[in-house]
């Protein structure tokens, strides 16, 4: 998957302005950048839940809008920042949703057992018929991950799944992150605001500045204080910790 001179504009402004880079597969590549740099918007375009005003997303070596959408929810799943789930539903109800693209209503047996270990690989089992909105918000994050689990893609796209979540629950999130590309193989690609999660849990990073790509690279490519100055025009220092780069700033 790659991208190729994103453009999107919103009254005249350019959002999102020539925007190129590759995804590289079974990895985690996190988008960081300040508020408007356009991460979300990208997210969103390659998701396909926004139009592109020019540019290219290749997905799988065909233009991402020639897909049908059945057949790209097979390949590619999205949890957006709101989440706001208006019907009564059981964890249970709501991670089998993640089977629609395959069997539609007619859910099957096989359906149910991918289910199952969704509900079991983000040890959900004890709240399996809790419903989602008496919920911590943890837990709903998780039910929501065991959803995209089961939705069973190869590429998962999360904008800023630590938003709202403390540091006990934001840092699981993360870890869960990891599991997803290194248990199951799968291609994550995220918005986050918190750098030192990028840093400690993602494969590249993809920095954003006024719409336009900054620096994609390694963690410790762009993980260093002349890097992270420029793009957030404030002072940082780079500590070592377990072999990762990790920032603070003032």
């Amino acid at each position: 998957m790659f991208v190729k001179e994103l453009t999107k504009k919103y009254d005249g402004k350019a959002v999102v302005d020539g925007v190129s880079f590759d995804i590289p597969k079974r990895s985690v590549i996190s988008m960081i950048g300040p508020n408007g740099a356009g991460k979300s918007t990208v997210l969103n375009i390659l998701s396909r839940l926004i139009a592109r005003d020019s540019g290219l997303v290749d997905f799988e070596g065909q233009d991402i809008s020639h897909w049908k959408s059945k057949e790209l929810a097979k390949r590619l799943a999205i949890l957006t920042q709101s989440n706001n789930i208006q019907m009564k539903l059981t964890v249970q109800e709501l991670v089998t949703f993640g089977r629609f693209p395959y069997s539609g209503n007619h859910v099957t047996g096989e359906d149910m057992a991918i289910v199952e270990r969704a509900i079991q690989y983000m040890e959900l089992a004890p709240f399996r018929d809790r419903f989602i909105d008496e919920l911590s918000g943890g837990q709903r994050q998780r039910a929501l991950i065991a959803m995209v689990i089961a939705q069973d893609t190869e590429y998962v796209l999360l904008d800023e799944p630590t938003n709202n979540l403390d540091i006990y629950h934001a840092t699981n999130m993360m870890k869960i992150v990891r599991r997803l590309c290194d248990d199951l193989g799968k291609t994550v690609i995220l918005v986050l605001h918190e750098i030192n999660y990028a840093a400690f849990y993602s494969d590249y990073i993809c920095a954003f500045v006024d719409g336009r790509v900054a620096r994609f690279g390694t963690v410790r490519e762009v993980m260093n204080k002349e890097v992270l100055s420029k793009i957030y025009n404030v002072d940082f220092e780079i500590l070592e910790i377990e072999g990762k780069p990790l920032s603070i700033y003032y």
